[in-house]
């Protein structure tokens, strides 16, 4: 069939089959395939297949000419990458930045814009390092996070406004923030001074906690892992990989298809939890922040007695571990979360609009191996009296055990009523077993 009998619309279904790069090639062959390939709606749809942008904007954001010339410019402005990395990173970033838009917008304000590639480069001119080319894309499309005056709630606690997020218990509080380039350059030039890294020079910070309690990130820029600092960091360097080493691939071959290191896994995962509900905010006295607690099973463990639901979970916290300890290797925080269903308490049939907890029972197993079974009054020094319709009681607490598995059940203790006006006898509330397991992301 001559090419000038087929028409407009059977030209537009192939060339949108083809693609933004075999639809340039085909308008070398002729007039009709040019006018075709110069469509505004065929740009239109890579636009949004490739980059998933609903108007013609440019990496920075600017609004382009048209659709053609916006995909043009992302494709000039990333020409040193591998193009299907760069698609990767965008949707990457894009799931983040959407997450934050919806759940957390205060903390959008604070991804900056991205960095050049002359700011890479003179990283890593300072830091004598390649960084891995997935790592260079992210930092192309946000150059970490920056805070302002604003953001800090005050001098105790900090900025809670981390993207990796956190946990609290006791006086601990953890929230992760990606470093900019010119934060990376100090602070990695500080820990190699401080921490003497000989034989470490292929290691750059990259994240820590923008709180009172430090969480240090490191990213090995020759085999791509992303590893996180134990309690022992500052006397022997002790670290722990925080993704699986066997995902990560072809971190400087431009050639291949499937580049992956430790910082962009890292980041797809967190978002993947975001986007699912795995993970999600929690109000902290008058801050939020992203809790790194599990709140879905089978890493968060329901359980409802007479009307009393208590949900369950718990966190690796490396910044805790001692490795080198063989009673309390690895610490663990849990979150343990109590209320009452709006039919309130329910004893024997008969229906309670409140009841206060007095006793808690533990049962803390290192792998299939009870180390402690422990029981006391309150919990925190409190005993929370639960009412219908009322917030979750929240509280954490931690454990250290010497396997890196293990698990916790238990039981509550409440009374119907109050402690102060008792309207029947005591009753236990079952905290069903919840994990305590060195995951393989760590965050």
């Amino acid at each position: 069939m001559d090419l000038e009998a087929v028409c407009d619309l059977a030209l537009h279904i192939i060339l949108s089959k083809l693609g933004a790069e075999d639809s340039a090639r085909a308008a070398c062959v002729s007039t009709k395939l040019r006018a075709s390939a110069s469509d505004e709606s065929l740009w239109s749809l890579f636009c949004a297949r490739d980059l998933h942008l609903s108007q013609p904007l440019d990496p920075l954001g600017n609004l382009a000419p048209s659709f053609k010339e916006s995909y043009q410019l992302w494709r000039v402005s990333f020409k040193m990458y591998p193009w299907s990395l760069v698609k990767r990173v965008k949707r990457c970033w894009d799931k983040l930045r959407n997450w934050l838009t919806i759940n957390f917008p205060e903390a959008v304000s604070t991804l900056t814009k991205g960095a050049s590639e002359a700011d890479i480069q003179g990283l890593e001119k300072i830091l004598k390092v390649k960084l891995p080319l997935p790592t260079r894309i992210l930092y192309r499309f946000h150059n970490g996070q920056a805070f302002e005056e604003k953001h800090f709630q005050n001098s105790l606690v900090g900025c809670p406004l981390g993207l990796i997020g956190g946990y609290a218990f006791y006086n601990h509080l953890v929230t992760v923030y990606l470093m900019p380039l010119r934060q990376v350059v100090l602070e990695t030039m500080k820990i190699r001074r401080k921490l003497g890294f000989t034989g470490r020079s292929e290691y750059v910070v990259v994240a820590d906690s923008c709180t009172y309690s430090r969480k240090l990130f490191f990213l090995n820029c020759t085999s791509g892992q992303l590893y996180v600092g134990t309690r022992n960091l500052p006397t022997d360097g002790q670290m722990l990989p925080c993704v699986p080493d066997v995902l990560i691939s072809s971190i400087h071959d431009f050639n291949v298809d499937q580049q992956q290191d430790g910082m962009l896994l890292w980041l797809e995962e967190h978002g993947r939890r975001l986007e699912n509900g795995i993970i999600k905010l929690r109000q902290e006295e008058n801050f939020r922040i992203i809790s790194q607690f599990p709140e879905e099973s089978p890493l968060c463990s329901t359980a409802i007695t007479n009307g009393v639901k208590v949900r369950a979970s718990a966190v690796f916290v490396p910044e805790s571990a001692d490795l080198e300890n063989t009673s309390e290797k690895y610490t663990f925080s849990y979150s343990i979360r109590m209320s009452l269903l709006p039919e309130g308490c329910v004893i024997n049939g008969m229906p309670f609009s409140s009841c206060q907890l007095i006793w808690r029972h533990w049962i803390i197993r290192s792998n299939d191996v009870v180390v402690d079974d422990v029981g006391g009054e309150a919990v925190i020094g409190q005993y929370p009296l639960l009412r219908p319709g009322e917030e979750e009681f929240v509280y954490e607490s931690f454990s250290s055990l010497p396997s890196s598995s293990g698990s916790i059940e238990g039981s509550f203790t409440f009374v119907p009523g109050s402690l102060r006006v008792p309207k029947g006898g005591p009753f236990e509330v079952a905290v069903a077993r919840f994990p305590l397991q060195l995951p393989n992301y760590i965050f």
